[in-house]
């Protein structure tokens, strides 16, 4: 049994239900946020290059929304519920220091997002100075990552997963 893999980059999204389909991305300072139905068997992944614009007194989140609810809208079209949704956060790294803090803003957006959302975000692997590359299976919320370079482990955010619910995140 071969995976079916579909690459999605900066601004673009997938979502299906098939178990063989696997969802892959290369993440730097973008952010991709991990959504899936587990009683469905349904869920997707989005890259998001730009969560936020203008400046820090006046952010206006727009793009990260829209990402997140055409992600949604997809997986509820699909026979998922919003309300079962269960969700995992890569990304958001330092990729160039000295530059803008925008791997920092799309991480913070993602789990704000996701908090005000009622959404669980079972685990998450945000910040540090490296690229991620992800490998997401959306019928079953199966994440792998591999971390491109080495990052210290104190920059990364800690990955956070429930106990016993099969959907643990795969380091490879």
């Amino acid at each position: 049994m071969t995976d079916v893999r579909h690459h999605i980059t900066q601004g673009e999204q997938a979502v299906g239900s098939d178990p063989k389909m696997v969802i892959t991305t290369l993440l730097g300072s973008c952010v991709s946020c991990c959504l899936w139905d587990p009683a469905a068997g349904v869920g997707g992944m989005n890259h998001m290059l730009l969560t936020t614009s203008g400046s820090d007194a006046d952010t206006c989140n727009l793009a990260g929304l829209n990402a997140m609810e055409l992600l949604i809208n997809e997986i509820q079209k699909q026979g998922g519920q919003r309300s079962r949704l269960r969700a995992k956060a890569f990304g958001g790294a330092q990729m160039v220091s000295g530059l803008s803090k925008i791997g920092e803003q799309n991480s913070a957006f993602i789990l704000n997002f996701l908090e005000q959302e009622g959404i669980e975000c079972e685990g998450h692997s945000l910040g540090g100075e490296t690229a991620r590359q992800l490998m997401f299976w959306p019928a079953t919320g199966r994440v792998m990552q591999k971390i491109r370079g080495d990052a210290p482990a104190e920059t990364v955010s800690q990955i956070r997963a429930p106990a016993n619910t099969g959907n643990d995140l795969e380091l490879f």
